[in-house]
């Protein structure tokens, strides 16, 4: 359980109830009700997390990649009881890494072949059309992902990001700009860290963002409470059936939304502009106005919020440069201008140099 979070749901509560002279029996009521409903929002992400590792204990699982994104994974199933294979076509695997765990390893190019395991947790980058996965499930194997769980047990507000180009960019973005007005947030998906061994930490007031590729979005139920779509152009051709399933799989971000959620789309794109959330859609463009959202207006960057259109900063403010960081920072501030105050953003586009080991704007 959250310690801190509790602590805040208490005093909110004794707050609301202050000022009011002595406790009737009506204030008291209403004190306990709300002190009830905070030990019960602040244990509900114990318990659920809790209940997944419970279920998980005493079951066969078979973990597809030896990697960043699994190795935690490993571990977390193992110390609690699940019966952990790990699968990698690496043979020269650290295995010291697990010393102390009982951990069945299946490595070299053959590795894949031994798939049995009441659970199967694919690596990210793994169609599920694999036909060594499809074969499994074929006999009774529950196929699964780190970042699939880890949507059923979050505790706090997921953004997250596909798209073909920009993903990785637009998402660190989102991240850099929550955590400059003071979100505590945690970056995962594709970059970052294994997000679902660190829910049980997690507070409701946190945010994750998370970049997801068609892969992951492929087999998702569940949606994220803000999706971006950056572009979609013909990608992973060769891994995916088609364009259609490919297509399909980025389409998963945003199906399963509810109507508090929001959808951000790029208006420039024609395969996606027409895309419909069961939420709220707002867009990004570098060529369209008068659309609710953020688009380029000669030099400035506009927020059209419907009622009241504000000049956010000159595209020149923008430290990275390049049409399509214009367009990533954009989609950003879509993304945050409900969550934080709009000088947040600026800060961060004037400085903020690019992600590690991509291309770097030298003065």
């Amino acid at each position: 359980m959250a310690f801190d979070s509790l602590t805040d749901k208490f005093s909110k509560a004794f707050r609301n109830i202050s000022g009011k002279g002595k406790l009737s029996e009506k204030n008291m009521e209403d004190m306990l009700k709300e002190v009830r409903l905070a030990l019960l929002e602040a244990d509900v992400n114990y318990k659920v997390v809790k209940n997944f590792l419970e279920n998980i204990k005493g079951k066969t699982v078979d973990i597809i990649g030896i990697g960043v994104s699994n190795t935690p994974l490993i571990k977390l199933l193992c110390q609690n009881g699940a019966k952990v294979s790990a699968f990698d076509k690496n043979e020269n695997i650290d295995k010291h890494q697990f010393e102390g765990l009982d951990i069945n390893f299946h490595l070299g190019n053959d590795y894949l072949e031994n798939l049995s395991s009441e659970y199967i947790f694919r690596t990210p980058g793994m169609s599920p059309n694999n036909e060594f996965l499809v074969n499994a499930s074929q006999k009774g194997s529950i196929i699964t992902s780190e970042m699939e769980v880890f949507f059923n047990v979050c505790p706090c507000k997921i953004i997250a990001i596909t798209g073909s180009d920009g993903k990785t960019t637009t998402t660190t973005l989102i991240y850099e700009i929550l955590k400059n007005a003071g979100y505590t947030c945690h970056l995962g998906g594709n970059i970052g860290n294994p997000l679902l061994c660190d829910t049980s930490s997690m507070k409701d007031t946190d945010i994750c963002v998370v970049e997801l590729s068609s892969f992951q979005l492929q087999t998702m139920k569940t949606c994220p409470n803000i999706a971006v779509i950056t572009n979609i152009t013909p990608n992973h051709l060769d891994m995916h059936k088609d364009m259609t399933e490919y297509v399909d799989a980025k389409k998963n971000i945003f199906l399963h939304q509810k109507g508090e959620d929001m959808l951000i789309l790029n208006l420039d794109d024609k395969e996606i502009k027409d895309y419909k959330s069961n939420g709220t859609e707002i867009y990004f463009s570098m060529q369209k106005h008068n659309y609710q959202g953020a688009y380029l207006d000669g030099e400035n960057i506009v927020l059209n919020l419907g009622i009241e259109r504000n000049i956010l900063m000159k595209k020149s403010d923008i430290l990275l440069k390049g049409d399509h960081n214009i367009a990533n920072y954009l989609t950003a501030i879509c993304a945050t201008y409900k969550l934080v105050d709009t000088s947040k953003i600026v800060d961060i586009a004037r400085s903020f140099n690019g992600v590690a080991h991509r291309m770097e704007y030298v003065r």
